[in-house]
């Protein structure tokens, strides 16, 4: 599975685990992604979000807003629609 969510784009990052003694070994930081089914204009659809996107999904429904004010653009419309 590709480590990229479709509604803000967030991916995998690099960086370096540190010791106590401070040696670095390389890291990849993978975010938590899940496929959720979710409902865009009427239909089922699969898609994978991460965390923090299925959490703002969740506001989002609770408040039965009609739009979501994200900065990712197109993709915006799949938390939207929900």
């Amino acid at each position: 599975m590709a480590f990229k969510c479709d509604n803000c784009g967030k991916n995998q990052s690099l960086g370096h685990r540190v010791s106590h003694a401070k040696n670095r070994t390389n890291h990849a930081f993978k975010p938590n992604i899940q496929k959720k089914k979710i409902m865009v204009d009427g239909q089922s659809m699969r898609v994978k979000l991460c965390a923090s996107c299925i959490k703002t999904l969740k506001k989002v429904k609770k408040v039965k807003s009609p739009k979501s004010e994200f900065s990712a653009g197109e993709s915006a419309s799949v938390v939207a629609a929900a």
